[in-house]
């Protein structure tokens, strides 16, 4: 029994061999094989023997002209107009004017293109808006409060609007006042 183990053990062990054998000669039969390189190496020819492409001239830039500023001579289109027949400018009126010694208001802080109407609350007949900044906080004003850059004060709440005042500089040194309004956004 032993000598049938041992001999069957040396014809597993040759025939792993025979295996092994087999396996290295079917791996070097396929590495040695070229027909896919051979394709390959037609395409590469192929390619390389079509006539090249043309390649466009570079553009020519036209050449860049001077611009000479010839009204540098006349008045600033920005200075207040001399009045006719004086010969001397119009004084600026400062008849409006923020107040700059007040406390601003929370909604001074945002522009008003950054904060929306978004209801109206009554008390005693008393129109209070709710206006939503642009972080989603909500605010209530009434008459008399302020928002917005501009000095804006708020003159009248309807159902559907806020009407207020902004006092902007004129240009010429003074203020103006200009009416802007806020529309309920359903």
């Amino acid at each position: 029994m032993l000598r049938h183990l041992e001999s069957s053990r040396s014809a597993c062990l040759l025939l792993m061999r025979w295996a092994r054998l087999a396996a290295l000669g079917l791996l070097l039969a396929a590495c040695g094989r070229q027909t896919a390189m051979d394709d390959l190496q037609q395409f590469i020819v192929e390619v390389s023997l079509r006539p090249g492409g043309s390649v466009e001239p570079m553009p020519e830039f036209q050449p860049y002209e001077v611009f000479t500023y010839s009204a540098a001579s006349m008045r600033s289109p920005f200075d207040v107009p001399i009045m006719a027949g004086t010969g001397e400018a119009e004084a600026p009126v400062n008849l409006v004017q923020p107040d700059f010694d007040r406390t601003p208001e929370v909604l001074e802080e945002f522009a008003l293109t950054d904060l929306t109407m978004v209801g109206m609350i009554t008390r005693d007949r008393i129109f209070i808006a709710l206006i939503r900044d642009m972080n989603g906080t909500l605010h209530r004003v009434g008459v008399g409060n302020y928002m917005g850059h501009n000095h804006g004060r708020i003159a009248r709440v309807t159902s559907g609007e806020v009407a207020l005042v902004e006092i902007v500089p004129a240009g010429d040194g003074g203020w103006v006042e200009r009416p802007r309004t806020l529309v309920l956004q359903r």
